[in-house]
């Protein structure tokens, strides 16, 4: 936990919410930057009073909306042919898109919301949805749902944390894998179970 934190500490200190919204943007238009671990390290700073909470959230939403939109336009008016060409510049390769195609064509819309919460999803979610031809506004219905449930449940939940992340360091960090997993995968089941809901 401290490892990551003192890495990325600097440059929110330095740049402050703009590296927030940099790094998430960046990530969710499809490039390998660590938008969520941004996320993380600025709730954790929000926690210590250097960074305020609800700027912190609408910053990082707007972010991931706008980035996922910059992603859509890009699947949308540049296509396949586009995204292979430049793709594996940034670690897009065939391979993960056709995974991520294969999720969107199985959960639809659903897969929007879910996607924030994968990394490999998280970075080609946009782009996929515009390869697609999805209805931009349907898109952006789910894209800011998503958002809004990623920031909220990153944001809050290690805002809330604060200091107790690291006094209890490495030694929790396996049971605080799942039991973050488990609070994910209840999120998203709701998310998807009131999408399939909506669309009946």
């Amino acid at each position: 936990m401290s490892d990551f934190f003192i890495a990325v500490k600097p440059y929110l200190d330095h740049y402050g919410y703009w590296a927030l919204f940099g790094a998430i943007l960046l990530e969710n238009f499809g490039l390998p930057v660590p938008g969520e671990t941004l996320l993380i390290a600025s709730a954790l700073l929000a926690s210590q009073g250097k960074m305020h909470i609800v700027t912190l959230l609408v910053t990082a939403c707007i972010a991931a909306i706008t980035g996922d939109n910059i992603g859509y336009a890009i699947g949308r008016f540049g296509g396949r042919r586009l995204v292979f060409r430049y793709g594996r510049y940034v670690f897009i390769t065939e391979e993960r898109l056709q995974k991520a195609e294969g999720f969107f064509r199985r959960y639809g819309g659903a897969v929007v919301v879910m996607a924030r919460f994968f990394a490999v999803l998280r970075q080609l979610n946009g782009i996929v949805a515009g390869t697609a031809k999805m209805s931009w506004w349907r898109f952006l219905l789910y894209n800011m749902l998503g958002a809004a449930l990623w920031v909220t449940f990153w944001g809050t939940l290690f805002y809330e944390l604060g200091e107790r992340a690291f006094r209890f360091g490495a030694g929790i960090n396996t049971l605080q894998f799942f039991l973050l997993g488990g609070l994910a995968a209840v999120t998203l089941g709701l998310a998807i179970h009131f999408l399939r809901r909506a669309k009946g």
